[in-house]
């Protein structure tokens, strides 16, 4: 029970990599707050970490708005008393777009989800953090945040971003026993797809030709794995790393 006792926040956490992180942490011990805009998914995974014995709670949230997290992080408190974990992984795909075709629009939406309200939400959690002597943010980053030929402009810029912020984090708060560490999964099972909107052709040809050094895909739980990792003590001496999780794509 590597997460004993411990209550982390998962965003995104309906399916896919945050349903598996969610339901990972419980399995260690954690009280999880499964929070999603569907609501429904979020109460099922919910629902189906009670059943095990485990605490859970679900909480709709769309993390573009900030009362949205606010309330979702009252709510944390209010329930369990403390937050010790942070799981950013809430996210959504650009349509492949290159830098030459791609909206204002989609820019802004994309870096809402994916980079503002992960800063957002580390910021409603460092005071959390600094009252307890301790916390730790982890951070779904994705390869698009490490190369070049994962995705569109804005998703890669997106993540690149949040690079930047989880080292910058780190090194802030490192002498306050707060840690924040990423972590960058390759192509993996989800259905991040279905956020993916009017595919560039130029974009998705580009993207594409990576996809041949691909050694396999995924699995949401192959992930977790990770998460729960660096969301534990284990991890204790770990701090502003991003740690690629891909069958090996990225050495290639």
């Amino acid at each position: 029970m590597r997460l004993e006792g411990k209550v982390a926040i998962v965003t995104g956490a309906a399916s896919g990599m945050g349903k598996a992180i969610a339901e990972g942490y419980a399995q260690e011990g954690a009280m999880v707050v499964v929070s999603d805009m569907n609501l429904e998914g979020a109460t099922a995974v919910a629902e189906s970490i009670k059943a095990t014995g485990r605490k859970a709670i679900a909480v709709q949230t769309n993390v573009t708005s900030e009362d949205d997290v606010k309330s979702l992080f009252d709510l944390t408190l209010k329930t369990f008393g403390k937050l010790d974990i942070l799981v950013n992984n809430a996210g959504i795909m650009d349509g492949m777009e290159p830098v030459g075709d791609i909206s204002d629009e989609r820019w802004e939406l994309v870096f809402s989800v994916n980079t503002v309200a992960v800063m957002r939400s580390m910021r409603l959690a460092i005071p959390i953090f600094l009252e307890q002597g301790h916390g730790t943010f982890v951070n779904n980053i994705s390869a698009g945040g490490l190369y070049g030929a994962r995705a569109g402009a804005a998703y890669t810029a997106s993540k690149h971003a949040v690079v930047g912020l989880t080292k910058n984090t780190a090194f802030m708060y490192a002498d306050k026993n707060i840690r924040c560490n990423g972590f960058a999964p390759g192509a993996v099972a989800t259905n991040i797809g279905a956020s993916m909107t009017n595919i560039n052709a130029l974009g998705a040809s580009r993207q594409s030709l990576g996809m041949a050094i691909n050694p396999r895909i995924g699995q949401p739980e192959e992930i977790a794995k990770l998460a729960i990792f660096l969301g534990s003590d284990e991890a204790s001496f770990v701090n502003g790393q991003v740690i690629a999780i891909d069958a090996g794509w990225s050495a290639y």
